[in-house]
């Protein structure tokens, strides 16, 4: 079975707007690029994928993909995370792919041996396996086959609506979860979460340099009731 993994990225003129009373939207872009190239490291350093795929328009993570080798599908406009992947997982599957893993850009915990081991995973067809957030609604991971199996829904509530999609086409659906993929930063809470980890990763040193730990104490103080 040949396998791609998919990272979607968007442009950077408006992200993670609801750390936007933590943070200035230059930190939130410097915050969505450390993720990505954490994410990117660990992608680079897995084994079970026959080939790596951004999806995206932003200049600056094609260009970053191209150095790590990485194939790059270029959109013309991005409308949704969940078109981007749609999209993209079609133009794979007429590529040959069997299988595609939609990767988010924001789960900077995430390491390789993560990724083997979901890759690894003998999936039926046609299944999808689905790795949930930490709050247990959302999927941070997927892995479809075939890789256009069913429509993607990211965002609130994911989770259910990808396994009542699964159901629909008949295909066997697999949960399979993992703590550090289910971490991604959205909200400021999930940054306390992150920073307990103190994993050596480039998120963690810019969070660090931000002095985000006192700010963040501040900000949660100023805002609960």
């Amino acid at each position: 079975m040949s396998k791609a993994i998919l990272i979607p990225i968007k442009e950077p003129a408006r992200v993670k707007t609801r750390l936007s009373g933590l943070l200035t939207l230059a930190e939130r872009q410097q915050l969505v690029w450390a993720m990505f190239t954490d994410v990117c490291h660990a992608v680079a350093n897995m084994t079970k994928a026959d080939a790596v795929f951004i999806v995206t328009s932003f200049a600056k993570a094609i260009d970053y993909a191209h150095i790590l080798g990485f194939e790059v599908l270029t959109e013309s406009e991005q409308q949704s995370e969940s078109a981007s992947v749609d999209w993209a997982s079609q133009q794979l599957r007429e590529r040959g792919f069997d299988a595609v893993m939609r990767l988010p850009a924001d789960v900077p915990l995430v390491q390789a041996e993560d990724i083997d081991s979901l890759l690894d995973v003998d999936l039926p067809t046609p299944a999808a396996l689905l790795v949930p957030s930490l709050e247990g609604t959302g999927t941070n991971a997927i892995i479809r086959t075939p890789a256009d199996l069913f429509p993607s829904h990211f965002g609130p509530g994911s989770l259910s609506l990808h396994k009542e999609e699964a159901q629909q086409v008949g295909a066997e659906c697999f949960i399979v979860t993992n703590e550090r993929i289910a971490l991604d930063i959205d909200e400021p809470p999930d940054i306390t979460i992150f920073l307990q980890y103190r994993q050596n990763t480039a998120t963690f040193r810019l969070l660090e340099e931000m002095q985000i730990a006192t700010r963040l104490n501040d900000f949660l103080q100023a805002v609960r009731p």
